[in-house]
């Protein structure tokens, strides 16, 4: 998955995301990336060569899928997305793996429709960050 690097290089490349704003690991550019995110804008070109859906789960750290149980497996059984439900939930003070249950509601339910749904309040979502 290709992102934009938002953190200082000597940072190490599998740890936890930063979950403020205020995390000293994040470069001044790195912040402005994140809360426009602009940090996304690399996955474009997954979504072109088919390795990412534009709607799906998150992909997650390789080092976190590793440990998943059967059950947590399945988030995996469906093309990994650049937006989904979980981005748009009040429940984002969870990490995505925490929060599951909104892909699973995404796996039984996907379609064009929610899809559009999706994509569209992703939209908003990232003008209101502007």
């Amino acid at each position: 998955m290709l992102k934009f690097r938002s953190m200082y290089v000597d940072v190490p490349k599998y740890e936890r995301s930063p979950e403020s704003q205020q995390d000293k690991r994040v470069t001044a550019a790195g912040r402005f990336l994140r809360r426009t995110s602009l940090d996304e804008l690399p996955q474009l070109l997954n979504v072109l060569s088919g390795d990412m859906s534009l709607v799906g789960p998150r992909p997650e750290m390789p080092y976190i899928t590793d440990t998943y149980s059967p059950l947590e497996r399945r988030r995996l059984t469906v093309p990994q997305g650049l937006t989904g439900l979980w981005q748009l939930s009040g429940d984002r003070r969870f990490t995505i793996h925490e929060a599951i249950e909104y892909d699973f509601y995404y796996i039984e339910n996907r379609g064009i429709f929610l899809d559009f749904a999706i994509l569209l309040h992703t939209l908003f979502f990232a003008m209101k960050g502007l």
